[in-house]
Order: C-alpha cells, then sequence, then structure tokens
C-alpha cells in the first residue's frame, strides 16, 4: 500500500526509529490513546503533536469541550453539508466521489483536523439498520469503486481518512457486545472486498475498528481481523483507531494491531492502553515493543500527512465553505435523487403553467443536517424542499405549504452524554477491563422498556394531532394547479444507536398518502429519508422520487430535478423490498437481536437474495428512471491476454433532453462448480449523452472478476467454462447477453 519511493520510505522508517530510541515508555503510551475526546496524546518535546481527530463522512462535526460531550460554543465551526455516503452511492460515479472526498478532506484541513472518519462503507444487511444512511450499498464492487476515489480525494488534502467500520457492522441493537458469526466465504466476497480495495488502491492512511464482534472477539482486538488479514494479507501499514468505546481489553488489545484507543469518557489516564497498559508492561506481562509498533505505525501516517519530517512546511491548509464547495455539491446532489416511478410523464412539472402550488408533508421543511449521531454537523447552511421550490419559482406562483403530519419534536439538550449513554451497563474494572455488570447492558432491559412505553405515546400524540393536519392537507390540496408531497424519514428514526423497528413510513404518513391520492391522483409523491420504505400505495402514485439525506443544496437539486431543468439520472444502490418481511433478515430472524447473530444467509444479502428466491422487490437494485430513453446494442466479447474479457456495446439517447444512463454489468456463472449467486454485479460506466447521440462503451471484466473464494485453499478461484454476461438499467433490466468462455 506504499505510495512513497523506496528511499523516501527508507528515508521515514530511519526517522521513525530515531524518534522512538528518544522516547521515554510514558511518552509513547501517551501517543496510543486519547487525551481529549477527539486527539490523542503527543510529545511535544520531540515536536510530536496530538493527533486531532474529527467526526464524520456528511462533514466536519463542530468542536466539543476536550473532557465533556458540549459544544464549544464557537461560531467559526459551521461547514459545508455534504450528501450521505447513501446519496453519494445513488450517483454511482466515481468522480462524484472523488469531489465529495476532496471537499471534505479540504474542510477537515480548514478545520484543522488531521484524521477525517470517514468514510463508512459497511455493506447493508438490512434496511433496518440505523446507519445505513451512513453506509454506500449492499453491493461490495459498488461501495469499493465508490470509496477509492472519496478517499483519495480526502487524503489529497494531507488529511488521512479513516475507513469504517472493520468490519461487518452490520446492526445498531447492542453494538458493543454483539457477537456475529459469519463464514470466511462471506467474509471475503461480501464483507472485506471494499476494505481491501480502501487499503491497496486507495492507500488509506488509517482503518477503524468496529464495535461488534466477529467470530468470538471483539473487532478492535481481534488478532484474525487486525492481524492475519489487514495487516498480513492486505499489506496495511497504516494506523488502526479504534471506535470510540471499542476497546474492552488491555492485553488483547495491546497484543493485536490496534494502535489508537479512543473513547467517550473524560478518565484519558485509565483508557486500555493507557495506565493498564504501562502495569501490565511494568509486570513483565506485555512487551514494550506491542507499544513500540503502535508508535511506528502512528508515526508512519504522522509523516505521510506531513505532520512532522522534512515536508511538514509544505503541507496543505485547507479551506472551508467556499464556493467551489457548494457547487461540488449541489451537482452531487443533483446526481443522487432517483425518479423510481413516473406514469403519463407527470414528471417533471411546467413551472409556467403553475400558479398554485401546494406542498405538503414535513420533510419539505424540515433540517437534517444537526441529526443522526456522530454524521450530525453545525451546517453553514441547509436548503430544504420547500425553499428550493420557493427560491426555483419566485414570487409569481403562489406556494402554499402545510404539514401533513405530526412529529413529536426531540430536544436535544447536553446534561447527559448519549456517546457515554450508548456505553450504558459497561463499566471499567481496575485490571483495565471494560466489563457489563451483569452481562446485558442496562439500555437492552428497563430502558428497552422505557423506550418503548415512550414511542406508544408518542403514537398517541401523533394520532390525535393527525386528525386536524391530515383534514387542512386534503382541503389545501383540491385547488391547486400541483401538488408534491415531500414525506420520508427523519434522523429521530435513521440514527447511530437504534435500529428501526420496521420498514413502514413514520408518523401515519401511509393513510395521509392514500388519502390525499384519492383527491389529487396526480400528487407527486417524494421523500427524503436514509433507508428503504414500504409504500403500500405506490401503485396509485403516478410519480415517486427518492432522495436520500443530500447535503446543503438538497432544495435546490430537488427544483431543478421536478421542473426538469436537469434530467434525474441516480439509481438506487440497494433493494427496496416490498414489505420487510421479504427480507431474509425477517425471514431468518438474525437481526436486530442481543448477544450473537448468526449470518446463515451467507452471500445471499441484498438482490442476491432476491434473485435466488425469485422475490420481486418494489424497486429493484441499480433501478432509476429518466426523462429521456436510452437504447443498447452490439453487445461483443473480445479475449485478452492474461484471460480478461474486453466487452464493447453503445448506448443511445433516444429521447429528447440530455441525460445520463447507467450501463451496468453483471455476470452469471453457467453450470457453476459450486453454489453461487445467480449473477453479481462486476462493473458499470455512467454515460452521458444528449438526444439522438452515441457512445460505445468498453468495459474490460479481469479474471479476478469471476472467481469465488475457496474455503479449503483460502484463497480465490476463477474455474474455466461458460459465464453469462448480462447488461442492462438494472439488475432486472437487462437489455444485452451473451457468453464468455474462460480457458
Amino acid at each position: 500500500m506504499k505510495t512513497e519511493s523506496k528511499k523516501n520510505q527508507k528515508k521515514t522508517e530511519k526517522e521513525i526509529e530515531s524518534l522512538l530510541k528518544k522516547m521515554t515508555l510514558d511518552e509513547k503510551i501517551s501517543m496510543i490513546h486519547g487525551a481529549s475526546l477527539f486527539r490523542s496524546g503527543g510529545v511535544e518535546r520531540l515536536g510530536i503533536p496530538g493527533i486531532e481527530t474529527s467526526d464524520g463522512p456528511m462533514g466536519v462535526r463542530e468542536e466539543f469541550m476536550s473532557d465533556r460531550w458540549v459544544p464549544a460554543g464557537n461560531n467559526d465551526d459551521r461547514v459545508s453539508y455534504l450528501p450521505s455516503n447513501s446519496a453519494l452511492a445513488s450517483t454511482w460515479n466515481p468522480y462524484r466521489a472523488y469531489e465529495m472526498g476532496k471537499v471534505l478532506g479540504a474542510e477537515a484541513r480548514g478545520r484543522g483536523k488531521d484524521v477525517i472518519l470517514a468514510p463508512g462503507i459497511n455493506i447493508k444487511r438490512s434496511p433496518l439498520c440505523g446507519r445505513n444512511f451512513e453506509y454506500m450499498s449492499e453491493d461490495p464492487k459498488l461501495t469499493a469503486t465508490l470509496a477509492v476515489p472519496f478517499i483519495k480525494g480526502i487524503q489529497d488534502n494531507d488529511v488521512a481518512a479513516c475507513v469504517k467500520h472493520f468490519t461487518a457492522n452490520v446492526q445498531e441493537t447492542d453494538r458493543l457486545m454483539v457477537d456475529e458469526e459469519i463464514d470466511e466465504r462471506t467474509l471475503q466476497e461480501l464483507y472485506f472486498p471494499a476494505f481491501k480495495a480502501a487499503v491497496q488502491e486507495a492507500n488509506a492512511y488509517s482503518v477503524m475498528g468496529a464495535y461488534n464482534k466477529v467470530n468470538g472477539y471483539h473487532c478492535c482486538e481481534n488478532k484474525k481481523l487486525l492481524d492475519d488479514v489487514l495487516r498480513g494479507e492486505w499489506g496495511f501499514d497504516g494506523a488502526v483507531i479504534s471506535d470510540w468505546g471499542g476497546v474492552h481489553l488491555t492485553r488483547e488489545a495491546a497484543e493485536c494491531s490496534l494502535d489508537l484507543e479512543m473513547s467517550v469518557f473524560p478518565d484519558f489516564d485509565e483508557y486500555m492502553l493507557a495506565n493498564p497498559l504501562k502495569e501490565l508492561i511494568k509486570k513483565g506481562e506485555v512487551s514494550e515493543e506491542v507499544v513500540n509498533a503502535k508508535v511506528r505505525n502512528l508515526l508512519r501516517m504522522m509523516f505521510r500527512l506531513k505532520m512532522i519530517g522534512r515536508e511538514k512546511a509544505s503541507r496543505r491548509s485547507g479551506s472551508y465553505n467556499t464556493p467551489d464547495h457548494r457547487q461540488m455539491i449541489l451537482r452531487t446532489a443533483e446526481e443522487s435523487m432517483i425518479l423510481l416511478k413516473n406514469e403519463k410523464q407527470a414528471l417533471p412539472l411546467n413551472a409556467f403553467r403553475i400558479k398554485k402550488l401546494v406542498v405538503v408533508g414535513q420533510n419539505a421543511a424540515w433540517i437534517h443536517s444537526d441529526g443522526g449521531g456522530s454524521a450530525e454537523i453545525k451546517a453553514l447552511y441547509e436548503i430544504c424542499p420547500l425553499m428550493g421550490l420557493k427560491c426555483y419559482l419566485g414570487g409569481g406562483t403562489q406556494v402554499k405549504y402545510v404539514k401533513g403530519y405530526h412529529v413529536p419534536e426531540k430536544r436535544k439538550t447536553f446534561d447527559h452524554n448519549w456517546q457515554a449513554d450508548s456505553l450504558d451497563g459497561l463499566e471499567r474494572s481496575t485490571a483495565g477491563i471494560l466489563t457489563r455488570d451483569d452481562g446485558a447492558p442496562k439500555s437492552h432491559r428497563a430502558e428497552e422498556d422505557e423506550r418503548l412505553a415512550q414511542l406508544a405515546k408518542e403514537a398517541a400524540e401523533v394520532h390525535e394531532k393527525n386528525k386536524a393536519l391530515f383534514a387542512e392537507a386534503i382541503e389545501a390540496v383540491k385547488d391547486a394547479d400541483a401538488v408534491i408531497y415531500v414525506g420520508g424519514l427523519n434522523h429521530y428514526i435513521d440514527s447511530e444507536g437504534a435500529d428501526r423497528t420496521d420498514m413502514k413510513l413514520p408518523y401515519e404518513q401511509d393513510e395521509l398518502i392514500e388519502a390525499l391520492l384519492k383527491v389529487r391522483k396526480d400528487m407527486i409523491v417524494t421523500f427524503i429519508g436514509g433507508s428503504p420504505v414500504e409504500m403500500p400505495w405506490r401503485d396509485k402514485a403516478q410519480a415517486i422520487l427518492w432522495s436520500y439525506y443530500a447535503g446543503m443544496e438538497t432544495g435546490t437539486a430537488f427544483a431543478r430535478i421536478i421542473f426538469g431543468d436537469i434530467d434525474p439520472s441516480g439509481k438506487l444502490a440497494e433493494t427496496f423490498p416490498n414489505v420487510y418481511g421479504d427480507c431474509v433478515t425477517a425471514k431468518n430472524g438474525q437481526f436486530g437481536v442481543q448477544g450473537s447473530i448468526r449470518l446463515e444467509e451467507g452471500l445471499y444479502c441484498g438482490y442476491r437474495y432476491f434473485d435466488r428466491q425469485r422475490i420481486a422487490p418494489a424497486f429493484c437494485f441499480g433501478h432509476g428512471l429518466s426523462y429521456t430513453r436510452f437504447t443498447y446494442s452490439g453487445l461483443t466479447f473480445k479475449t485478452e491476454k492474461g484471460g480478461d474479457i474486453k466487452l464493447t456495446f453503445t448506448v443511445k439517447n433516444v429521447g429528447k433532453m440530455v441525460g445520463a444512463e447507467i450501463a451496468q454489468v453483471y455476470v452469471a456463472p453457467i453450470g457453476a462448480k459450486i453454489d453461487r449467486p445467480d449473477k453479481e454485479l462486476k462493473s458499470y460506466a455512467k454515460v452521458e449523452l444528449a438526444p439522438g447521440k452515441s457512445r460505445k462503451v468498453a468495459i474490460t471484466l479481469k479474471r479476478e472478476d469471476f472467481a469465488y473464494y475457496d474455503e479449503n485453499s483460502h484463497d480465490f478461484v476463477t474455474d474455466a467454462g461458460d459465464y453469462e454476461i448480462l447488461v442492462g438499467a438494472s439488475c432486472e433490466d437487462i437489455r444485452l447477453k451473451g457468453i464468455a468462455a474462460l480457458a
């Protein structure tokens, strides 16, 4: 993973050893644990600063006090609000991923940060995971091809990407103690590839260990994951940083390849890799060399970031809140929105024909940047859909907004530490072990009952208030020239620390949409959210537009798509099931439970499962409509030297508008020797075309694109034989087919 010249590498390693020899044990230990909530310790006398870190994937988080989870109260830490990783993935555009990484890295550097805790690249196993909005896709290939340029964009600014959460952080329920049983093949084919690409292709400078256990061991103390796979197989020589509070055992954390322990408590000298480790070293129970190895990795990252060493004076200074950043965010937001349905060409709307527009739904006016857990930020601004529509239409059009449904307010307070609350039931022992008080966190006993009682209370409040709000909305839409519904989810629901209880729209929105569609069949239904929802009324709606949390320019992009200034080109990076009961995690019951879960579905996650079980989803992986039309033709294959397959085909825009098509390439083994998914995404190309124009697309499938992981040889194997190559507009909308023979 080394990008430096061999000569520079040798110099760096020599300087690292020189610094190590000058350091005392106390100084070395100070470097490998937090000295404040977001900063590690440094060695001032040797010119080694602490490492400044910050959340997160959607922008640089506001400043907090060094020892309390309380905002510092600054007025200079507002930043650009980036599209969520789910929104970014919906662009299927590696260049947009690079741009968003570049923005995030520049803003992190501009705020004086060394490490930005992003991107989140865990595979979306269940649509109910509370942090899915922070992740990209259910597919490892799509995730990898977007994560790599995103990381490169960050690190071009002399800031380290901290790729998270390694690995298989698939649920928030019991997230600190849940033990996930995963077979080797599933890890290698599904949960590892994006992390492997982050290390070997993007040269990520740091990786974050996950909270959960995998096969009996916490990820931050897991020698199999950190020593054998990450360091041994993939050659990673950067820094491994724990998730905040992810370390439980001193000896285990010391003797594996974890380099920096961070947590949510202010007792920094009592972290597992602080005084408890020093005591074990003094007793001769742990070698000081384990500390040396950690310090080496941290110093190596610091040299790469130009925090220390001969290139320190040339380190980039970064910038934040620039006009260029906002323009790049707008372009990504525009490409991220997905047109799920568009019967009778209901969209785009003609702005010149609308004198009265009625907008229904709380999400039209809701601000999302300040929620979701560690992804929250203090945005410079956020243009909501309602503002976007009003800014676009101006004063010549009457825009009437009605709430439609009630959302119980949850005030954010700082009289307690929600980060610490997420570790509730765990206590530090004098032996340097983070333990449970009696085998199950309090939050999953009495507090769970309290939470359910609160939810019931909120549901009753919603139902009572919705009576008047529904009546107001139904009356308001009757005489409008056009009606737009803006609903969906929010960060009370899409949030770190808790999973969703179901896949239904909250706040009785389904009932409201049904009632409104009876009055206005032409109502445009739009959503903002972080994960799929059931849409029982979807056959009655003419148009459905989906947006993930798309950043500070959400409303601008929303209006430009609604009124046809740009063509929607986003496509789903995850399956939208009809109902949650169709999902594999609903059928096997191995999600959202405490203690342990077995990922018994193996490779059959997302579209792979729906394919195999012949279950029709509401909207399939890769689906997304356009205002124009594209045709595919002329698929050809050519076997190249080394066994790679070069395929070519032509995409043509046969509509009347400039648009972009995402042509997807899937591989389906014919007569496979072992059980394999029916088809798997292996490549794609985003092609922008003017009306009447066509382009020949050339894609090379490498031999490893046809491989599977063999658990007997512990390696990837590519069998000779025939493979069907499928090219299409989604995993279901296949336009071209052909058979390629591998020798």
